[in-house]
């Protein structure tokens, strides 16, 4: 089992313990498998689905995440946007891998570098897709072939 965090430092936030199979079709989901996304839903961890659609700016997913103890995924999403604060959040809470995973998906490699030197590497790997996620959606807003007047 991989255990992100211990959620005690902050209350109402569920934990994130997941068998390393589970993490890896998280990762398949968040690059865009949208039958595994379905079966995460469906099967006991629907917050890790609905952080998929969350990546991908959906707010009704955003606000389930908020609303049902999964800020702190919610803020993975938050910090690997430039939000320093939900950052400072997950460090202050004692979430260092979601932390060092915003800092990632952002584009800080050292954020990257810490996960790969405390042994966290499917952490680093999924951060690393996630920043793809979110490279390729602030590619399409700055194209300006795809912005709709």
């Amino acid at each position: 089992m991989s255990k992100l965090f211990n959620p005690e430092n902050v209350g109402g936030l569920k934990p994130l313990d997941y068998p390393t199979k589970i993490l890896m079709a998280w990762g398949e989901a968040i690059d865009g498998n949208d039958q595994i996304r379905d079966w995460l839903i469906k099967n006991g961890y629907r917050e890790l689905g609905l952080f998929s659609y969350a990546l991908r700016n959906s707010d009704s997913a955003k606000k389930w995440l908020a609303e049902n103890g999964y800020a702190h995924l919610l803020a993975v999403i938050n910090g690997g946007e430039g939000n320093k604060k939900a950052i400072q959040w997950l460090y202050l809470a004692g979430y260092d891998i979601l932390a060092s995973m915003a800092r990632t998906i952002d584009g800080d490699e050292e954020g990257f570098k810490w996960l790969i030197g405390h042994n966290h590497k499917i952490f680093g790997l999924l951060a690393r897709k996630m920043m793809v996620v979110k490279d390729m959606i602030e590619d399409d807003n700055r194209d300006p072939h795809k912005i709709n007047f």
